[in-house]
């Protein structure tokens, strides 16, 4: 069986982090002008390495997640890949916060609920109304067996988010689903993971922020 290469990619600086705004599926509002110079810049890298050695990064599948913010990275990095077509597959979506806290100032969601606890419980309800992190760990592992099955041998790009990725090493990993280690995901970092056959995982790179040098 041939290996499958997964390359994660975290959406650029997004409009509601700007404004610190909880930005669910339903408010959010796509990058920020820092945000949509870093996918820029992720799209001429992606080009420039295909250059230097022809299919460094050419994705079979190419997929992004509902949110404004991973569709506008997609299509700002798809011509450095070879303009694949675009799948929208909301299973890999961030962490939904439900339609209570959907939109709400971190301020307010502070003053009314106070600090959660996001890293001992994961079926505790973080955010009223929303999605457990349980709930939402078992969604993207799901989505990402799925999508690893459906096309073996095959490079997937997937656009998302932090908590994906998070999720997604610590399925490949085998690790702890909270707690144990914290992972700090840059906006248009590049993580890659490598399904090399069922049940194990090769980890190639984390966090990977080459063509961020010089963008402010």
């Amino acid at each position: 069986m041939s290996s499958t290469r997964v390359i994660l990619i975290r959406h650029g600086e997004s409009q509601v982090a700007v404004d610190k705004i909880i930005g669910g599926f339903r408010t959010c509002n796509g990058l920020s002008d820092l945000g949509r110079r870093q996918a820029t810049a992720l799209g001429k890298r992606f080009a420039y390495e295909n250059e230097q050695v022809p299919g460094t990064v050419s994705p079979t599948v190419f997929i992004a997640s509902h949110f404004a913010r991973a569709q506008e990275t997609a299509q700002l990095i798809a011509h450095g890949i070879g303009n694949p077509a675009l799948r929208t597959d909301p299973e890999f979506g961030e962490h939904d916060p439900g339609p209570l806290c959907d939109g709400m100032p971190y301020s307010d969601f502070l003053e009314k609920f106070g600090h959660r606890n996001w890293e001992t419980d994961p079926y505790d309800e973080t955010y009223p109304g929303g999605e457990t992190v349980a709930a939402f760990q078992l969604r993207v592992g799901s989505a990402l067996r799925r999508v690893v099955d459906a096309h073996p041998g095959e490079t997937i790009v997937i656009s998302c988010h932090a908590g994906v990725i998070d999720t997604c090493l610590r399925y490949a990993l085998r690790a702890a689903p909270t707690g144990e280690f914290e992972v700090h995901t840059v906006n248009t970092s590049v993580t890659e993971i490598v399904h090399v056959r069922p049940g194990r995982w090769k980890l190639v790179r984390y966090n990977d922020t080459g063509h961020l040098l010089g963008i402010q």
